[in-house]
This record gives structure tokens, C-alpha cells and sequence, in this order.
């Protein structure tokens, strides 16, 4: 793909019309920030590939990937933007611009590797990345954060002010250590977002069950806190395929036990999008960020 600026893709399929009739418009995006306590555990694949699950299913979806430092999804979907993010932050760009449409219709916000990141923003900058932030999240029915790896104060405001915050680990117990740090912070900070463990790379599903039980056990315990069960990934050979080939899994191997995992996961935020509740503009929840 190339880096300009495609028209979304119509869709014909008259459930999804109906589906778009009987919203509300006045309510905003579902946000849903996916996060991670450390990088290498897949956080970006899964927020590349969820996104593609959610628009096949007739859902309007735009990823943005606010991971400006490192920024891979663009990567992972073999585009090649002209515009990033940091070009609409520093005000040359406009969200029109910099848009490109990505597999399956969806949006995508790409974010630029090598730029400063979110801390060297300056006042300006920050204000003008929460307005356009709040225009798409006017604009989509799904808006989906690739955030930055690691628990810095950015990441953890950002997955504070979002609907739902995907918290990806893998069983390793360096990544859950840092996983349920993660946790820690969006709840002990106040966060509305509902919080979702996601356990990547696991041989079978007894596995990603304990491994969310022991998430989910110490937060109980330690924080009187319920971390729901986000889902799992299996430990399939297809996806680091399909990261050489830059294409999505769930497009390149729709067959394989991950794009099933995935599927599985785009099932339930589907159900969770269709019964939410308007909680005010993204604007709002995040002013003071970065304060």
C-alpha cells in the first residue's frame, strides 16, 4: 500500500446499514487503548489484527498509533505513509490528510517512528493531539490506541481515559510482573477504563487460564480490583509469517488457530461497543493529561 489517502471503502451489506441507522449519533467512539507492560509481547499484532476483525464485522474503525517513538503497525499492514501523526500534531497536516485507509475499510493514524514521543511534546502540540483525538473519536464507532510499550506516565494517562484498556502479557514472569504493574497503576490512579487482560503466545487455553489467574488473583487480593479475561493467543507459527509478509494474520491465514483467537476477541468487544454509554468527550477525560 501506498501512503496517500484513500476513500473508505463502501459497504452493501444491509445488516451493517441497519446496524449504522439505529445508532445513536450523538454518542462518541468506543475507545479501546491496548497496552503493555513491557514491549515483545505482541501489543501492536494484536491491535493491528483486532482492528481488522472489528471493521470485517461492519464496524467503522480507526487505529491510531500513538506509539510515536517505535511506531510499527504501519508495518505490519505493508503501508507506507506519506503523513504521520507527528505532522497533524505540529499542525502542517490535517487529520484528512495523514488518514489512510487500511484492510477490510478500517482507518488507520500511523505514527511515525523515530520522532520524539508523546513526553517531548510541546504545549501546543499536546493540546492539538487531544482535539483531533476527540474530532475522530466523533467521527468512528470503534477508535482503537496502539499505545507506547512500558508503564510511563503517558501510556498510563491514555489507557486511563479510554472505554476499555487491553492489557497484553505473555505467561513469561517478567511480562507479568510487569503486566499487573500496568494493572496497578490505571486502577490506583483512578481510571474509568474497564481493564482486560490479554495473554499472548500460550500453548493451549489451560495455560492462558492460569495465567490470567494469577493476574487477576493478586489484583483481587491486593487492590480489590476484577481484571476481566480479555481473551488469549495461541502460539502459532503463522503470525511471525505474516509479519514477514507485512500482512495482517486474520487476512493472510484466516484459517490459523490465531486468526481464531482474534475472531474470538472481536466477538466480545462488539457486544461491549453495541451496550455503551456516552461518558463525555475524549477531550474531557484526558485534560489533564500531561500535566
Amino acid at each position: 500500500m501506498d501512503g496517500t489517502r484513500r476513500p473508505r471503502i463502501a459497504t452493501a451489506d444491509q445488516a451493517s446499514g441497519l446496524r449504522q441507522m439505529a445508532r445513536n449519533r450523538s454518542q462518541r467512539a468506543e475507545t479501546i487503548a491496548i497496552v503493555s507492560g513491557k514491549g515483545g509481547v505482541g501489543k501492536s499484532n494484536i491491535a493491528v489484527n483486532l482492528s481488522v476483525c472489528l471493521a470485517d464485522r461492519g464496524e467503522r474503525v480507526t487505529l491510531v498509533d500513538l506509539d510515536m517513538g517505535l511506531a510499527n503497525s504501519d508495518l505490519l499492514m505493508n503501508i507506507h505513509p506519506r503523513y504521520t501523526l507527528a505532522h497533524l500534531i505540529e499542525g502542517s497536516r490535517t487529520l484528512e490528510e495523514i488518514e489512510i485507509t487500511g484492510p477490510n475499510g478500517m482507518a488507520f493514524i500511523p505514527g511515525g517512528s523515530g520522532t520524539g514521543g508523546l513526553a517531548n511534546l510541546t504545549e501546543f502540540e499536546r493540546r492539538n493531539l487531544i482535539l483531533q483525538l476527540d474530532r475522530l473519536a466523533r467521527s468512528t464507532d470503534i477508535l482503537v490506541f496502539d499505545c507506547g510499550a512500558g508503564i510511563s506516565r503517558n501510556v498510563v494517562n491514555f489507557a486511563q481515559a479510554a472505554d476499555t484498556a487491553i492489557v497484553v502479557t505473555t505467561p513469561e514472569p517478567t511480562a507479568l510482573t510487569d503486566a499487573y504493574a500496568m494493572v496497578k497503576l490505571i486502577h490506583c490512579r483512578h481510571g474509568r477504563a474497564r481493564v482486560r487482560l490479554v495473554v499472548n503466545m500460550v500453548e493451549n487455553r489451560a495455560e492462558a487460564e492460569a495465567t490470567y489467574q494469577r493476574i487477576a488473583s493478586v489484583a483481587q487480593k491486593f487492590l480489590n480490583y476484577s481484571v476481566a479475561n480479555g481473551g488469549f493467543m495461541l502460539h502459532d507459527t503463522t503470525v511471525e509469517l505474516a509479519v514477514r509478509e507485512r500482512c495482517p494474520f486474520v487476512i493472510r491465514y484466516p484459517g490459523s488457530n490465531a486468526s481464531a483467537c482474534i475472531a474470538a476477541m472481536a466477538r466480545t468487544m462488539a457486544r461491549n461497543e453495541t451496550g455503551r454509554t456516552t461518558r463525555g468527550g475524549l477531550f474531557k477525560r484526558v485534560a489533564g493529561l500531561f500535566v
